[in-house]
C-alpha cells in the first residue's frame, strides 16, 4: 500500500464537510471531490461509478443533484 500526497490549498469550507459525504477521484488533469447529501448517496455513487471515466461520473453526479 502507498500514499501519494499532493500539496494543495483546500478551502476551509470543503475541509469542514464530513469525509463520509465526499468521494474523491482523479484523472490525468484534475482531482474531483464529489459532495453528497447523505452517506448512503455517497456509497451508492461509489458503487455505481466503479470503472467509469470522468465524463461518465460527471453525468452520474448530475443525476444525483437533480434527484
Amino acid at each position: 500500500m502507498a500514499a501519494i500526497c499532493i500539496p494543495a490549498a483546500i478551502p476551509p469550507e470543503l475541509c469542514a464537510i464530513d469525509d463520509e459525504l465526499k468521494a474523491i477521484y482523479h484523472s490525468a488533469d484534475s482531482v474531483c471531490i464529489w459532495v453528497f447529501k447523505s452517506r448512503k448517496d455517497r456509497n451508492r455513487f461509489v458503487e455505481e461509478s466503479a470503472g467509469m471515466v470522468k465524463s461518465e461520473r460527471e453525468a452520474l453526479f448530475a443525476r444525483y443533484l437533480h434527484a
